[in-house]
């Protein structure tokens, strides 16, 4: 018996037909989670976390935007509209993933050479910094591939 087994599923809610609500929920979910660790990073460690920190946050919140403003039908072939169809449409998605797996990589490089040092008291905001990134960019993963373009509406 698996454990999903054990809970009743209730009748107005059906999981099947709300693929599109359950990305937007948990895609939004996992940004949101990753700006309050952020803030809290700031909040709690009293200046350790400066500007240019954040700087890697705000370019995974591009990246999120940038990589799900394309839609999946863009990049397929059937596609020819716009001015550089198909091929311009790639490379947004292109610049988009690059945009946050540098995100990601600054992070990493932020929290070894700056929060990792033997001398700094305070790791929590490196730590935050890096999964903050990382909420971005899962959430902006389970957008782009969590929805089905099949479901033109959301079914609330």
């Amino acid at each position: 018996m698996a454990i999903f087994d054990a809970f009743h599923s209730c009748m107005w809610f059906e999981a099947t037909s709300r693929r599109n609500a359950f990305a937007a929920i948990v895609s939004g979910l996992f940004f949101f989670i990753g700006w309050w660790l952020i803030i809290d990073a700031s909040t709690e460690s009293g200046g350790g976390l400066d500007g240019a920190h954040h700087i890697c946050g705000i370019l995974g919140s591009i990246s999120f935007f940038m990589v799900n403003a394309v839609s999946n039908s863009m990049i397929s072939e059937s596609y020819t509209g716009g001015r550089l169809s198909q091929r311009g449409a790639r490379i947004w998605l292109f610049v988009g993933f690059v945009l946050g797996f540098a995100a990601i990589i600054a992070a990493v490089w932020i929290m070894i050479a700056e929060f990792s040092l033997p001398e700094t008291t305070a790791k929590w905001p490196g730590v935050a910094l890096l999964l903050q990134n990382l909420f971005i960019f899962l959430g902006s993963l389970v957008y782009k591939f969590g929805r089905s373009e099949s479901d033109s509406e959301f079914g609330f």
